[in-house]
């Protein structure tokens, strides 16, 4: 399979688990991206398609968005944004992921083993500012997202709008301060085009998808989405 193909795979597959449960693009598609461009390009190419899921799912979900958790997180992200621009502008990204995938796999099975985390107004901004951090990095706002809201027990609903809310702004800023910063290349732009029917697809299947999950089988694609990002950033990290 080449390069394209797997490309239009993974953005088919990662779109649909975006729309249906509000995190995924970026946990199922960075690793892959990973392995078929730099991890330059490869984190602009995400930044961009997910700013586009996100845009057009917030018209759909806007008035079930909850706006006071919305805004702490975007107030946490402040501070976060500009050192993951630093991390991704200086800093070895293998250590990175490395780092990453070894909070994921703690934190995942923290909440397999029913550890329950409680909301509060200074986890709320802390988390905005982890999730800020590793946007502008890697390209991965989700994992703290994903393990926080789940830890809290909040309505799949709650999380998927909210969360939706949070991208289309902390994507949108992470990429035009990493394009100002580093610029971009025709690789990516190409990619990106590549990529707009199978995400146009992929996001149509998500929404008929979300209809039919429950709760319970909600927080079990959450919990195999987590336990695969963390090891397989750890595996493709040496």
């Amino acid at each position: 399979m080449g390069d394209w193909q797997i490309l239009v795979t993974i953005v088919l597959m990662a779109s649909i688990l975006q729309t249906c449960t509000g995190f995924g693009f970026s946990i199922i598609s960075m690793p892959f991206l990973f392995l078929i461009y730099q991890p330059h390009s490869a984190v602009q190419i995400n930044l961009i398609l997910s700013l586009l899921i996100s845009i057009i799912m917030i018209f759909k979900v806007k008035k079930e968005v909850d706006k006071i958790i919305l805004v702490r997180l975007l107030k946490g992200s402040v501070i976060g944004i500009p050192l993951g621009i630093g991390i991704y502008s200086y800093l070895n990204i293998d250590l990175i992921k490395v780092i990453v995938s070894l909070v994921i796999i703690l934190l995942t099975v923290c909440l397999l083993l029913k550890v329950k985390i409680h909301q509060t107004k200074g986890r709320d901004f802390l988390i905005g500012g982890i999730s800020g951090l590793l946007t502008s990095s890697i390209g991965m706002p989700g994992p703290p997202l994903l393990l926080y809201f789940s830890g809290t027990g909040k309505a799949k609903e709650m999380i998927r709008n909210t969360t939706l809310a949070y991208y289309l702004c902390i994507y949108f800023v992470s990429l035009v301060i990493q394009m100002v910063i580093g610029g971009t290349n025709k690789e990516v732009l190409n990619s990106s085009l590549v990529s707009l029917l199978p995400l146009a697809i992929g996001i149509l299947l998500g929404q008929w998808i979300f209809t039919w999950i429950n709760q319970k089988t909600f927080q079990i694609i959450t919990y195999i989405m987590l336990l695969f990002t963390g090891c397989y950033l750890l595996a493709t990290s040496f």
